[in-house]
């Protein structure tokens, strides 16, 4: 070609060369080919490759079919039943027109039952409910049912605790609807259990190598809670026994339920708790004498770790610097443990000190005070000249007035003289009345039976199956 240059070397073709030769591009067009090769392989797979499918190896559609115009198709009736649409998953004993399901957060009546009632309707539930369990406290989380008669609400169910659950039903009394609210004792499954063990360090601890809850080492220290102090008189080789009622739903463990009958060695000294109404009607803890367990006063107004001062008629105080008398014993504890009422009584002061801080006086029968000092604060509840409960919360530990740390003063008189509180000599609660001493001692004999294994947990009745039993005798004699 004229004014054409070259090297006077032969060009040759070289068809690697467009892919390896001339760079990015080269790359690019190796990508290409590769990629018309795996369509053209896809391509010949589906078309010479694949097997027909059999007719019965179709997949089952997870909804209904569309019908074509004229045939008939037959489907599950839960395929019509309100939140039911995997019929699989539903339990095939649920009546077809019943939902379960639990309290959303946030969720009122209202807004649960405007799924299926008028706002008249809703309010007339609402106002049924009101004198038997108000629909007002429902809270999340908690179980409900609904049952429907085509579409319509004819009954509802919710929990209003683990053993009642409040029911409310329609009424039709012609063409009038009226709505009927109850509160029906949820179903148990009663199963008596013993359990046994020994403290290596502490009563939670033995309890939790067994399997249990931390719930029944509570329930335990509640019974003996006048006996025995559970933080301080505790050591390795103390032992428990009792007889406590599972309660079973479905299978499934709920809950403790009573407490027949209770052992506890402390410091080779056994304690014995037998349950028995007293002359209220009420359940109670016994002595195998019928004494009651429960006495005026608990051993301590908290859960302590350690005694920080004792009593003492001369004490160097750590703020002022003099010797004077101490007529207190002080528990050391963090700030904002719950300090608890020693006994029943009424509140004769609840205000502030310059030494003591926030402090309460409790006055209680027999012409015995307590006092609670250096308070952080009180419990709302808590307003002078009202009457507190044993056991029951009335302020927490701080560090207010003269304190160096968070701790309870606490001190205790009778008929204005001071007593040492860990030398308090509580006098019992109301014993076994004398005319019931009989039936209690064969009841006691028959629990100690149930403990020591000689008559079968088997024969055990529960408390309440006694009761419907006596009830049931009762009505009979008559």
């Amino acid at each position: 070609m004229k004014g054409a240059k070259h090297s006077g070397k032969r060009s040759k073709f070289r068809p690697h060369a467009l892919f390896v030769g001339r760079g990015v591009a080269g790359a690019a067009y190796l990508v290409a080919f590769a990629g018309l090769i795996l369509v053209a392989l896809v391509f010949f797979l589906e078309i010479v490759g694949r097997e027909p499918v059999r007719q019965e190896e179709a997949p089952v559609a997870a909804v209904p079919p569309e019908q074509e115009e004229g045939t008939q198709v037959e489907l599950p009736e839960a395929y019509f039943q309100p939140g039911t649409e995997d019929a699989a998953g539903e339990d095939e004993e649920e009546s077809p027109g019943l939902i379960r399901g639990e309290i959303a957060p946030g969720d009122t009546a209202g807004a649960l039952l405007q799924q299926w009632l008028s706002p008249v309707a809703i309010s007339a539930v609402v106002e049924a409910a009101k004198n038997v369990w108000p629909l007002s406290r429902i809270r999340a989380g908690r179980p409900y049912a609904v049952m429907l008669d085509q579409g319509d609400l004819t009954r509802f169910e919710y929990e209003a605790d683990d053993n009642n659950r409040l029911v409310i039903e329609r009424e039709i009394d012609g063409s009038a609807i009226r709505w009927k609210a109850s509160l029906e004792k949820i179903a148990y499954d009663i199963r008596l259990m013993r359990v046994e063990g020994n403290i290596e360090s502490s009563l939670f601890e033995s309890m939790l190598l067994l399997g249990e809850s931390p719930a029944l080492a509570v329930r335990l220290a509640d019974i003996f809670a006048w006996e025995i102090n559970f933080i301080r008189d505790l050591q390795p080789g103390d032992s428990f026994r009792l007889l406590v009622e599972k309660r079973y739903r479905d299978g499934e463990f709920k809950d403790y339920g009573a407490i027949p009958v209770a052992e506890f060695v402390n410091k080779n000294k056994k304690f014995e708790a037998f349950r028995f109404k007293d002359s209220f009607g009420n359940n109670a803890f016994f002595t195998a004498v019928g004494e009651s367990l429960k006495r005026a006063f608990l051993k301590a107004p908290l859960a302590f770790t350690r005694i920080s001062s004792r009593f003492s008629s001369a004490r160097l105080h750590p703020i002022l610097d003099i010797v004077r008398a101490h007529p207190a014993v002080d528990y050391a504890a963090p700030t904002g443990t719950p300090v608890k009422a020693i006994g029943s009584g009424v509140v004769t002061f609840r205000g502030f000190g310059r030494g003591a801080g926030n402090y309460i006086v409790l006055k209680h029968a027999g012409g015995y005070e307590s006092m609670y000092m250096h308070l952080s604060g009180f419990a709302r509840s808590l307003k002078q000249g009202g009457r507190v409960r044993q056991g029951e919360v009335i302020g927490f530990v701080g560090s207010t007035g003269y304190a160096t740390g968070p701790h309870l003063d606490f001190r205790m008189k009778k008929d204005g003289r001071f007593l040492n509180p860990e030398k308090v000599l509580s006098p019992r609660d109301e014993a076994v009345p004398k005319a019931k001493l009989a039936a209690f001692a064969t009841e006691r004999d028959r629990m100690r039976a149930l403990l020591n294994g000689d008559i079968s947990l088997d024969d055990y009745a529960p408390a309440q199956e006694q009761a419907e039993t006596a009830q049931r005798q009762s009505g009979t004699a008559q």
